[in-house]
């Protein structure tokens, strides 16, 4: 908002006067020019905050337009981020997650029915644990679920719990789908999940996202929870693009 301020007086500020003129009279008598003409010409504020809005709008889109740009490959193709669909698919379906996210949860039938619908989508899973310290647990163990292919299986199993996400209870799940726990534990530590969550972190907030679940396709950026339907017409209009 100060800034705002500051863009609004100054161009009130060259509207009043030309600049040799506002170099000869006093602050408060400037301050007396711009409140006369507030009160002569109050659309001025809403003006000014409209052209500062849309040049904000201007930046961050070029900004996300650059990010998305220079990370194509890894938003599509990290090797060491979980991809599921079909893994030659024309289009990549980018997911930011976690765990302990509600609308994660309803999102994820969404997902899997637009999957079952449309054979030519690729799913890549970003494991992004921003919800405390059970979600770091369950990202870190699902990753290391990788070690033993089980992740898909334990993915759809900790993604229905209900509740929330804890270490116990995410051991207890990957007991129950048959996954080594001791193994696990040990996988939990390797460099690749550290790297994995650390890159998330570092794309989500490259790309503006401030909560899960987070979307990317081609180009458009889809923070928040998401219908089957709503998806299935960014894909066609991606693959309409391209």
């Amino acid at each position: 908002m100060r800034t705002k301020s500051i863009l609004l007086a100054s161009i009130l500020c060259l509207q009043l006067s030309v600049p040799s003129f506002a170099q000869e009279i006093s602050d408060e008598r400037i301050k007396a020019l711009v409140a006369e003409a507030l009160r002569e010409n109050p659309e001025l504020i809403l003006e000014a905050l409209q052209a500062l809005d849309a040049r904000q709008a201007e930046a961050q889109a070029a900004a996300v337009s650059a990010v998305l740009a220079d990370e194509r490959d890894t938003l599509e193709r990290d090797p060491n981020a979980p991809a599921l669909g079909n893994l030659e698919g024309d289009v990549t379906l980018v997911e930011f997650f976690d765990y302990n996210c509600p609308y994660c949860k309803r999102a994820m039938p969404e997902v899997d029915a637009l999957l079952a619908e449309d054979g030519n989508i690729r799913l890549v899973l970003r494991e992004w644990p921003i919800l405390g310290e059970g979600s770091a647990f369950a990202a870190r163990a699902a990753l290391a679920s990788r070690k033993q292919d089980k992740y898909p299986e334990f993915h759809n199993a900790l993604m229905g719990l209900r509740g929330k996400v804890e270490a116990d209870t995410v051991l207890r799940v990957a007991g129950e789908i048959g996954l080594d726990v001791e193994q696990l534990k040990t996988d939990m530590q390797a460099p690749e999940v550290d790297e994995h969550i650390a890159t998330s972190m570092r794309l989500a907030e490259a790309l503006g996202f401030n909560g899960t679940p987070s979307f990317v396709v081609g180009d458009q950026l889809i923070p928040g929870f998401v219908e089957k339907a709503q998806l299935s017409e960014i894909v066609a209009s991606v693959r309409a693009s391209e």
